[in-house]
């Protein structure tokens, strides 16, 4: 698995961004966030239609002004197709209006390299990256498929990190940093 200090893999994946007919679809790469000069925060789940994975994709979704808010471009990620992607935002009442892309590593390839595919069913872990925009991983947390994960820590672990001072146990945004 790829740890803290290594650069994130060089990617170009399709993803879906709508659910505007015609508007579906795009190309998402690794390299938007560092020409845009912002953090990139990366979030993988098991599988669409699913149980505790929505729970998370909505939430992330509740704090999208906070990771935008803080320098950084947001994107899900399974092994699952766009079209299978389209299929569950179209059925899913918390996942019709999100405001980032979910990606779709149907090859299995930037899962792989990141070190998340699980072995039996081939499924990313529900793994968090948090990388700098320089391509850089900054943060990693992994969950296995029955934890969800806590979204707060997401924003509090992105903006700890950003602010590249020594945090102490438990430091929240606006506290004082050692």
């Amino acid at each position: 698995m790829l740890s803290v200090g290594e650069s994130f893999p060089e990617f170009n994946k399709l993803a879906c961004v709508s659910r505007e007919a015609g508007k579906e679809f795009v190309n998402i790469t690794s390299e938007e966030h560092k020409e845009a000069g912002k953090w990139m925060v990366m979030f993988w789940y098991p599988k669409d239609f699913t149980f505790v994975c929505p729970t998370e994709i909505a939430e992330f979704n509740n704090h999208f002004d906070e990771f935008e808010d803080s320098n950084s471009i947001l994107y899900g990620a399974s092994t699952d197709s766009e079209f299978v992607h389209l299929a569950w935002r179209n059925d899913h009442n918390d996942l019709k209006d999100l405001r980032f892309p979910l990606i779709a590593d149907t090859s299995k390839s930037l899962s792989e390299e990141l070190g998340i595919l699980q072995q039996g069913e081939k499924v990313a872990y529900r793994a968090t990256f948090i990388v700098d925009p320089e391509g850089i991983i900054q943060w990693i947390n992994i969950n296995n498929d029955e934890t969800g994960r806590n979204i707060d820590e997401v924003v509090r672990a992105l903006r700890a990190t950003q602010s590249q001072e020594k945090t102490p146990c438990n430091w929240v945004p606006g506290e004082a940093t050692l």
